[in-house]
Formats: structure tokens, C-alpha cells, sequence
């Protein structure tokens, strides 16, 4: 895990050197395309910790034995899931300031509440699944030994079930960092949002698209490592003695 950390950290402190040796018009954007996949980078990071706070919170209130809440959760999740990432970005940033008189909400901020608000409640429904996936018998085992409902959540429910849902949760990070490309729409400045305004100005399409797919490729690659070391870590399948 530490290794891929690594690979990640290596990615973005190279990538201006290796683009600034491709040919016209990469070469002397190199440093545009390594900013943009900085902000990605922070796009996916931000929002990724912040939706699983949020996935946690509305999988706990969907099987709390409170009705409003499990309604409510309910309500969240099927709005995220059944409406467009896209739209949802541009109703934060232009419908949002509208609802709320005198909110004030950059562009970067306006992506990473949607985009959390969205990765959270696919996030919601994979930790729900590794709740539910806990044998009731070892909540009863555990206080039947004296353990409180949240020193017995806490400490056996909690664990296991965030070890069933990790290959779930990161595969729905690796999606929330291609995601992040939709952040053009309100005008962060992230790697798509480079390519864009490139090609726009130079009018090849070609090198500036490939590139961008690249850089892309690499991160989702790293990324998938980072995820396969995390899930070893903690032996998700079981497979150690």
C-alpha cells in the first residue's frame, strides 16, 4: 500500500517533466495538464472522504428502526442515483446560491459537494450491504458479554461490515475520479477542462484528447493498485491463514 502511495505522489511530481517532452502542443502545456491532474486529484480525494462520511450516514439511518429516517435516506438515494452526475453539478452551483439567498460557493467547492453528495449514496447502499452481511449472532454474542449497542457496533459490526463493502466503495472511487471530469461543465480547472481549452486553441483534437485519456489511464491504474493494496491489507477475500 505504501508503494502505490508512492506511485501516486511520483505521478504528479513527473508528470510536467514527461509531458514537457512530447511534441507540440503537449510539450509546452505540460505544466497546464500536470495542474489539472492536481485538481482532479484533489476533486476525487475531497469528495471521495466526504462521501463515505455521507454513504455511512445514510446506510445507518436506511436500517435505523426510526421511519422518517429511513425514508429520508431512501429519498437521498434514489434522487442521486436516478438523476444525471451532470445535472446535478450545475444545480449546486447555479440552483443552489438561488435556494439559499446570500450562499456563496466556488466552482471547486460546487463540484466536490456533488460530487460527494452523488459517490455517497452508491456508497450508501454497498456499506448497507456489509451491515446487513454481519451475522445478527455476533451482536448478540457481544452483548451477551457486557458490550454496550455502540461499543458492540463499533467494535464488531463496524469492522467486518467496512471489509465487505471496501471492494465495493473503491471501485465507486475509482469512478467518482472519472467523474471528476464533469467539473468542466462549471468551470474548474481540472484535466478535462485542460484539454478543452487546448484543443480550442489549437485545434487538434488528437494529441490533446490522447493525452488526456493517458494521464486518466495512469491515475485510474495507480489508483486500482492503491485499492488491490488496501484490499490485501486487510485480507478482504479471506485468503490468508
Amino acid at each position: 500500500m505504501l508503494a502505490a502511495s508512492a506511485a501516486l505522489v511520483l505521478v504528479l511530481w513527473l508528470m510536467a517533466r514527461v509531458l514537457a517532452w512530447a511534441p507540440d502542443p503537449i510539450g509546452p502545456n505540460a505544466q497546464d495538464f500536470a495542474d489539472g491532474t492536481w485538481v482532479t486529484v484533489q476533486l476525487t480525494l475531497v469528495s471521495g472522504a466526504a462521501g463515505i462520511v455521507l454513504g455511512l450516514l445514510a446506510a445507518l439511518a436506511k436500517l435505523s428502526a426510526l421511519p422518517p429516517l429511513r425514508w429520508l435516506a431512501g429519498l437521498y438515494i434514489w434522487v442521486m442515483r436516478g438523476t444525471p452526475l451532470l445535472v446535478q453539478v450545475l444545480f449546486v452551483y447555479f440552483a443552489l446560491p438561488a435556494l439559499v439567498p446570500g450562499l456563496k460557493v466556488s466552482d471547486f467547492a460546487s463540484a466536490c459537494i456533488a460530487l460527494a453528495l452523488n459517490v455517497g449514496a452508491y456508497n450508501a447502499e454497498a456499506i448497507r450491504a456489509g451491515l446487513q452481511a454481519v451475522p445478527k449472532g455476533q451482536v448478540q454474542a457481544s452483548q451477551s458479554l457486557g458490550m454496550s449497542a455502540w461499543a458492540s457496533f463499533a467494535g464488531v459490526v463496524f469492522p467486518q461490515a467496512i471489509k465487505i463493502a471496501l471492494p465495493a466503495l473503491v471501485n465507486n472511487i475509482v469512478s467518482l475520479l472519472k467523474d471528476s471530469s464533469l467539473a468542466y461543465a462549471i468551470g474548474v480547472v481540472e484535466l478535462t477542462n485542460v484539454g478543452n481549452r487546448l484543443q480550442a486553441v489549437t485545434f487538434e483534437p488528437l494529441p490533446t484528447l490522447v493525452t488526456t485519456a493517458l494521464v486518466y489511464l495512469v491515475l485510474t491504474t495507480v489508483l486500482t493498485q492503491l485499492a488491490g493494496a488496501l484490499e490485501h491489507r486487510y485480507d478482504v477475500e479471506g485468503r490468508a491463514p
